[in-house]
């Protein structure tokens, strides 16, 4: 029996439901979350730090990557009247509060989470916003990154926060090495908020 991840396809754990407030750009909204998922009943510390650090974005097509029960991506939506949004991530249960949140919250039209297969291959994005799911190992997320980032349109950017602790200054090394030149927009309580664009 192996060990219950909230980055399963299939969370194991019995599903209850846990309710919360959200605060991002001035807008509080309340999200379902649930056992099996990242962060259930609260939003974590590194997703506060990306709302606390950056400003909403104008408009666009946007992504987010790793969308757990949809924290980052609702709170584009919901700030963002022209932003369209679609989430990302492989855990099913995830995936369904995430829709079902954007229903409750009248966003259904403008955010839609999915698995990877069903994103239209050809599909790019203005922006990729991310709390990226560090946990599941190196090789797992450089694959993971190399895979989206080269959905972004040319002159777009992903932003991403990551635990220092976590590798965030090795990661950010690395994107550029890859290519994908990666600068440090801000450092607070243990956490950087990367961003990168196309080299």
């Amino acid at each position: 029996m192996t060990e219950d991840h909230y980055f399963s396809a299939d969370p194991a754990a019995p599903f209850e439901r846990e309710s919360f407030t959200v605060e991002a750009w001035g807008n509080a909204f309340e999200l379902d979350s649930g056992a099996g998922v990242f962060s259930r009943g609260h939003l974590d510390h590194a997703t506060a730090v990306l709302f606390r650090e950056l400003e909403p974005p104008v408009q666009g097509q946007f992504l987010d990557l790793g969308c757990g029960y949809g924290p980052i991506g609702l709170a584009i939506a919901r700030a963002v009247p022209l932003a369209t949004v679609t989430g990302v991530d492989v855990n099913e249960r995830a995936l369904l509060l995430a829709n079902e949140n954007a229903r409750a919250l009248g966003l259904g039209s403008r955010f839609v989470a999915a698995t990877p297969e069903q994103i239209p291959s050809d599909m790019t994005f203005d922006e990729i916003w991310s709390n990226p799911p560090i946990r599941i190992g190196k090789p797992a997320l450089h694959e993971l990154l190399l895979t989206w980032l080269p959905r972004l349109r040319p002159d777009g950017r992903a932003v991403m926060v990551v635990g220092k602790n976590l590798g965030a200054d090795s990661l950010q090394r690395w994107l550029g090495e890859q290519g994908w030149p990666t600068a440090r927009l801000a450092s607070v309580k243990g956490f950087r908020v990367l961003e990168t664009r196309r080299g």
